[in-house]
């Protein structure tokens, strides 16, 4: 690592004392490093060809200082006995329910800038994190906060979205990834053009308009052929009404010049990319070599998206390679550091759990399996230590578990998924078998329901299905997005925008009974029975849109 100190403005940046969060009675002790540095320089020593960095005056946090591991290992240590403390930890739970719903007229939260101001300190998190998942009434306090904080913030909305898998070529040796370059049994392939218009079609036939672009880390497919592929994405339009409105992007991490190219497309949404370990050593051990090995340039790849004015970026972890708790902790501090420097924390946050990869015997046995128990508690405390973020549900999960993961927070999904290149149009195919068995998937999946089925099933769940992009489209990204969050207001643009989208996925996607039991769940959103209701003014403006996309009008959004 190569470190340097610089002067801006007389401004000197000082360690977090993070004592002054602390629950309970003694605050921890606030571990600090034995030279603070103020600014540093990303190492030079690993090449990042795929994206080169043209403003090379950029200099960031570093990143020890914010992702804490002394802090962090001494707070799940200290606490492990406040988790033993029922009244501990309801209390925490009662403060942290009553953060997330005060509003900005809330003397509570004067100053308050973000949502993370709102979430849980370290300590509270380490200790939610160490509440032993047999103990059956404190779970039940966790999830049932969990889904309260999830519930006011969001309501029943849960946003649908597809992975597209445009190149699986990468130089990277990740060591829990059917893509890695050391497997040579996996078949490369990069979709033409004319294979991403049909797979882009595909998507828009199960009435998707929101997708996750990915692609792997190889000179055989660069940041140029990618986004020339955006521009197809976006210009692809089918009957009736067809069309990609949001692409999100899980792409090798950019430099601030490249993600200000990415941005003027005008047409990504939120820049997606999983730190997959904030343990340096394990993160070492896992990405042996290549581009990915750079722990640092990695984790900051969000700084550079910020500063690009790419202001909607994810951040997720993989859980199985490390200590679930560390992971749960880092993606808090990880979330303090982007609102304490940008107003804004990640738009989304993912948990995917390690699953089988082709040729990976790691996948199979990871490293720190995490169970079905664990996973739902870890689910919730991230909702409640990060209330206002996108927690994302992928189809790595069975169908039962996403039944119960949505009840812990979770508010958005993936949707009739493949992670293999080509597979939508392929699966559209005479030949369907025999095509399918030369697909090469990044993981293996347990949730194989198509679109229209997942849809009928969150309904019957009481759920809102919802492909809602308005805010997006109308500039309300990063920390504006927060605001109306923080504010309360997000249910009375949200909840109408996501009723007119399932309307339109009705009139055009489903069968004459999914159509009827949709148009039963918008009635009775917009009636007295509603899950949360609209104030007025919101209710009369959902009227008469509603009224035009009745008529045929489509992209109709408040």
């Amino acid at each position: 690592m190569q470190s340097a100190l610089c002067h801006t403005g007389g401004r000197v940046l000082r360690p977090i004392d993070r004592s002054s969060r602390a629950s309970g009675s003694a605050p921890l002790p606030v571990v600090r490093r034995a030279s603070t540095v103020a600014r540093y320089l990303p190492s030079s020593k690993i090449q990042h060809a795929w994206s080169v960095e043209r403003e090379t005056h950029h200099t960031y946090v570093d990143p020890a200082e914010w992702i804490d591991e002394a802090a962090i290992f001494k707070a799940l240590e200290l606490t492990k006995e406040h988790a033993k403390d029922p009244a501990r930890v309801r209390d925490i739970l009662a403060k942290a329910k009553e953060k997330a719903f005060v509003t900005e007229h809330d003397p509570v939260n004067v100053g308050s800038k973000s949502e993370f101001v709102q979430g849980l300190s370290l300590e509270e998190c380490a200790t939610l994190l160490n509440v032993d998942e047999n103990n059956v009434e404190l779970m039940n306090d966790i999830f049932d906060t969990a889904l309260a904080i999830k519930n006011r913030i969001y309501g029943n909305r849960v946003v649908l979205f597809a992975p597209l898998y445009i190149a699986n070529h990468c130089m990277n040796t990740c060591t829990y990834c059917a893509f890695r370059a050391g497997n040579t049994g996996m078949e490369r392939s990069v979709l033409t053009d004319d294979d991403l218009r049909e797979e882009v079609a595909a998507l828009q036939q199960q009435g998707h308009r929101r997708i996750l672009a990915l692609t792997g880390e190889s000179p055989k497919y660069s940041f140029e052929n990618f986004l020339h592929a955006v521009d197809v994405i976006g210009s692809v339009h089918t009957e009736p009404f067809g069309s990609i409105r949001r692409i999100n992007v899980e792409i090798p991490p950019l430099s601030v010049s490249d993600m200000r190219r990415l941005k003027e497309t005008d047409k990504v949404g939120t820049f997606v990319l999983f730190q997959e370990t904030y343990h340096r050593e394990t993160f070492k051990k896992m990405h042996p070599s290549g581009p990915k090995s750079d722990f640092d340039y990695r984790v900051l790849t969000q700084d550079r998206a910020m500063r690009a004015g790419l202001d909607d970026v994810g951040i997720g972890a993989l859980f199985g390679l490390f200590d679930y708790r560390y992971e749960v902790c880092a993606m808090l501090m990880h979330s303090e550091h982007l609102e304490r420097h940008y107003n804004a924390g990640p738009h989304t946050i993912s948990v995917p759990r390690m699953r089988p990869a082709d040729g990976s015997e790691l996948s199979i046995s990871p490293p720190y399996p995490v169970d079905d128990a664990t996973f739902k508690k870890l689910v919730a405390v991230i909702r409640i230590a990060v209330p206002y973020t996108g927690m994302i549900l992928s189809t790595r999960e069975s169908p039962e578990m996403r039944s119960l993961l949505l009840k812990c927070g979770m508010s958005q999904m993936s949707a009739g998924s493949r992670t293999d290149v080509g597979a939508y149009h392929k699966d559209h195919t005479a030949n369907t078998e025999a095509n399918l068995g030369k697909l090469a998937g990044q993981f293996s999946l347990m949730d194989h329901r198509p679109t229209n089925e997942i849809v009928d099933w969150l309904m019957a769940e009481g759920y809102v299905p919802s492909w809602c992009t308005a805010c997006y489209r109308q500039g309300r990204t990063g920390e504006d997005f927060m605001k109306i969050c923080k504010a309360g207001d997000i249910h009375d643009f949200c909840h109408p925008n996501s009723l007119l989208t399932l309307q339109e996925y009705l009139q055009d996607y489903a069968d004459p009974d999914l159509r009827r039991k949709g148009e039963e769940v918008i009635a009775r959103e917009m009636g007295e029975h509603a899950s949360e209701p609209l104030s007025g003014q919101a209710l009369r403006r959902l009227e008469r849109k509603m009224k035009l996309v009745k008529e045929g009008q489509h992209d109709v959004y408040l």
